[in-house]
Order: C-alpha cells, then structure tokens, then sequence
C-alpha cells in the first residue's frame, strides 16, 4: 500500500469542505470526515471519504442537495419564532446564512448537529424576552458568541478539541431579558417550548 503524505490528506480535507460549503456534508459528517483524513496513512484510507463527492465541483444551486442515500434537507426561513412556545428546529435542515429567531416567553431551541449550512460561515440572531435558545453544535466547528443579558444570561459551552483551520463558523448574537441563550456541544434536554426561568447574573 502506498502511504499517503501531509499535502494529499490536506487535499482531501479541502475538498471535504468544499462539499460541506454545497450542502453535500453536514458539519458532523464534515467533521467525522475531517478526523478521518488526518489520522489516515495510506491513499486506500483516504479514498473512501470522497467517493461519494463530485469528482469536480459543481455550481452551488439553489437548494440543497442532499448527501448519498440521505433525505434531503428541509428548507428553512430565515426567520423564527418561539412566542409562548417554541419554534424548535432539529434533525436535517437548512440553515442560511443569516437566520433570526425571537423568544417571547417561550423558546426555540436549534440543534445544528445534522443541519446542513448556507455557507462555511452563518449567523443567528437570537431575541429573548422572558424566554430563550439552547443552540447544540457539533463538535469541530469554530463558535463565537456575543450579546448582552439582563437579569438573565448567555453562556457558551463548548467540548472536545478546538476546531481545525478552516472548519464552519457558526457567529451567536443572543439578547436576553429575564432569560438567556446557552451555545453547547453537549446535547441536552431541551425546554420544548416552556418558558425559560430567569437566571440571575
């Protein structure tokens, strides 16, 4: 077997981002992919993570195209609401580049773990009065967040070695009153709609 060298793993490992940058990856599969590609040592190793990509890249289309042998993903506003409720989004969709979600005594929670992303970069807005957001990312994925909260907070969360050079950017702008947005890579049970409580500074 041939063994493989540092520039052909950072090949595929760019190709591999290219295909998430279309919508072929999700973040999780891109970042399983990823760790693949760098702990292989032969070309045989790395040939299975892009056989079921474009042999060149295609034009980006309008909507999602979904990943071999997976539902496609669902495509999403770029607007929602969890008011008195919640507007919780899960599973395999779509999320654009910019997306705002706004709480009202209630919450809309987001789990990005099968989502698949607009672009390498997105950023989501959230507004929270009496309310808020968990935000579950995966783990290999840059993550910022800023804002401000009174009497309540924003805390971010993150597990798992830092992000490599290059991976998704998911940018969190959470303003909270009397509630609180929490960006995690640690799944956890979410409020389903119910109010969330104020928490103290």
């Amino acid at each position: 077997m041939t063994r493989a060298s540092d520039s052909e793993r950072e090949a595929v490992v760019a190709r591999l981002r290219h295909a998430a940058g279309e919508g072929r990856l999700t973040v999780d599969e891109l970042d399983e992919r990823i760790d693949a590609a760098y702990s292989a040592t032969t070309r045989a190793e790395l040939e299975p993570l892009t056989a079921d990509l474009p042999d060149t890249p295609m034009p980006t289309a309008t909507t999602v195209a979904p990943t071999e042998g997976g539902p496609p993903a669902r495509a999403s506003s770029s607007f929602v609401l969890g008011i008195l409720g919640g507007g919780d989004r899960r599973g395999r969709w779509r999320v654009p580049a910019r997306l705002t979600v706004v709480n009202v005594m209630g919450g809309a929670d987001l789990d990005l773990r099968e989502a698949v992303l607009d672009g390498p970069e997105v950023e989501i807005t959230v507004w929270s009065v009496m309310g808020g957001s968990d935000v579950i990312v995966p783990k290999g994925v840059h993550v910022e967040l800023e804002g401000f909260a009174l009497l309540g907070g924003n805390s971010l969360r993150l597990e798992g070695p830092p992000a490599p050079p290059g991976a998704p950017v998911v940018r969190v702008r959470a303003w909270s009153l009397m509630g609180g947005t929490d960006v995690k890579t640690k799944a956890g049970r979410g409020r389903h709609g119910l109010p969330h409580p104020p928490r103290l500074p």
